[in-house]
């Protein structure tokens, strides 16, 4: 079965179809073009400006006629928070962001129907953060209210497919399927649930890991992509930029009363270390919650083996040596039990 190109300019449909024709029989129409004849559809691709709201009225009529069509990437340029979770709000199931990068397209195509069982129960997970975190990103860089439920959920989800198919295939589908600021929450809601469960925490216990560790990223909605996304090391006025995203995250969410005083501490405080050396408050050992030094060592192993544009993924046992030589910052029986998440699980 064909892969279905939609685009809003002659030259990204050729675009498009140059990369896809390579390897899968390509069908294609032009937005607001001709109507066309659609046979049985595979994989839809879209490449279309949604920030113009033309184009997504016209989309809107399309892909109405294509409901039955499972899988959905878009190709969004700019990369926004608007525009990806204009993408997802569309239905997408993949979001691809940045120019056009013919092997990743042809990656996203050619891969999900051959992945395991395990892996299409985590790929779904992870496709319902990705729309909760692109939902709450929107929400906080527009002033709307947050949909804290929906945020649960989709983390509540994540727990469930590490306990059932454990780390490992959630970190491969993330790192397939999802990038940048989104991949990392991600991974960090992974890592820190199966952190959880490997120390035998009760259930109210995990709920409260994955809620703060899929809000613990969100005051990042108020960064400018351009630094966010930086090919290459910050400078400091970057740098400090980068490091007003927890209080801000705190600012976002404190005045909503479904959000707890811990999971509002966790998001303000995941960037403190025990010896007083971490942002934005300087907090030391005894005014720091275990919910946060958990968190912490989640969040600094995923930010080291993430995939990243700009940096090879590291391994997970050199990840776990750089979390060893943090001593005095990290509680080192935390790290020390840690070691089973990061070499065996």
């Amino acid at each position: 079965m064909p892969v279905h190109v939609i685009a809003d300019s002659s030259a990204r449909l050729a675009g498009v179809r140059a990369v896809l024709e390579r390897k899968h029989a390509v069908t294609s129409e032009l937005l607001r073009g001709l109507s066309v004849q659609r046979s049985d559809i595979h994989t839809l691709v879209v490449k279309v400006d949604l920030r113009a709201i033309d184009n997504i009225c016209a989309l809107k009529k399309v892909l109405a006629g294509l409901s039955h069509v499972e899988r959905r990437v878009f190709l969004v340029e700019d990369g926004a928070h608007l525009s990806i979770s204009q993408a997802y709000a569309l239905g997408a199931t993949t979001v691809l962001t940045g120019a056009l990068n013919p092997a990743r397209l042809l990656k996203e195509i050619g891969e999900p129907d051959r992945l395991p069982t395990e892996e299409r129960g985590s790929a779904a997970a992870a496709s319902s953060g990705e729309i909760a975190l692109a939902s709450m990103f929107t929400a906080v860089a527009g002033g709307t209210p947050i949909d804290v439920a929906a945020t649960r959920n989709a983390g509540a989800a994540v727990a469930d497919a590490i306990e059932e198919h454990g780390l490992s295939d959630w970190l491969k589908t993330v790192r397939r399927h999802h990038e940048g600021t989104y991949q990392h929450c991600l991974l960090v809601t992974g890592i820190a649930v199966d952190f959880g469960l490997s120390l035998g925490v009760a259930k109210p216990d995990i709920e409260r890991l994955y809620s703060s560790a899929m809000f613990h990223d969100i005051g990042k909605a108020t960064i400018p992509l351009a630094v966010l996304d930086k090919p290459g090391r910050l400078d400091p006025e970057e740098r400090a930029l980068v490091e007003t995203h927890p209080a801000a995250g705190h600012d976002a969410l404190k005045d909503n009363r479904n959000i707890s005083a811990e999971i509002l501490d966790a998001v303000r405080h995941h960037h403190e270390f025990l010896d007083g050396s971490g942002y934005p408050d300087g907090l030391c050992a005894e005014s720091i919650s275990d919910l946060v030094r958990v968190l912490t060592i989640s969040d600094i192993f995923a930010a080291l083996i993430e995939a990243r544009p700009y940096k090879a993924t590291m391994p997970r046992a050199d990840a776990y040596n750089i979390l060893c030589g943090m001593d005095g910052r990290l509680e080192k029986p935390l790290v020390t039990a840690f070691k089973e998440v990061a070499l065996a699980r």
